[in-house]
């Protein structure tokens, strides 16, 4: 059965595909402000819920598969850069230390989970960058649409200097966790 995919994001419908699961784009408009003193994988599980939930309404009978990745340093929720300033500010702030990417995941049908959300923690670590690769990296653009102003998979993979965990939760969707949740839910991939 084909998945419905609760997001505009290029990247998780290309690692679907690369993972062999077809996927139909629908993305899904909710309000993903953060509450008050909300955690990390509280806020995560509360907005792929509620991708999910929106998606599935228009849906019925259908599978939605929907996401929300966010990176976060000392607790901070960075979200993505409102400009080059903003992105320059998160690099400096990953620059030298560890961070978590923080991925909330969820399928339902009808409204309903499928199978209980699932969130993902992978650690990455990033080594000290000067001003001048901060300034290279932004000036790049690459960072303007991403959780934390960067792009694992693209030029501030040279950053990296090790990751803890699912690589692919890096990049926008906890591959292995989504199968997992498909086969809990009884779906076949094929």
């Amino acid at each position: 059965m084909r998945l419905i995919l609760a997001s505009a994001s290029p990247r998780r419908a290309d690692l679907l595909r690369e993972a062999g699961i077809d996927v139909e784009i629908q993305p899904a408009n909710v309000d993903e402000d953060v509450a008050p003193n909300e955690r990390p994988e509280v806020y995560v599980r509360r907005v792929a819920e509620a991708k999910a939930r929106a998606i599935s309404r228009r849906a019925p009978g259908r599978l939605v598969l929907a996401a929300d990745t966010e990176v976060v340093v000392g607790g901070e929720i960075l979200g993505k850069p409102t400009g080059p300033e903003d992105a320059a500010r998160m690099l400096q702030t990953l620059s030298g230390r560890a961070h978590q990417v923080v991925s909330g995941v969820c399928l339902f049908k009808d409204e309903e989970p499928v199978v209980e959300t699932a969130v993902e923690v992978t650690t990455v670590e990033f080594a000290v960058l000067s001003a001048a690769e901060i300034a290279w990296y932004v000036g790049s653009g690459e960072s303007m649409d991403k959780a934390g102003g960067y792009a694992i998979q693209g030029l501030a993979s040279r950053f990296v200097t090790r990751i803890d965990g699912s690589y692919s939760n890096v990049v926008g969707l906890p591959i292995a966790v989504v199968y997992r949740m498909c086969t809990e839910g009884g779906l076949l991939l094929s």
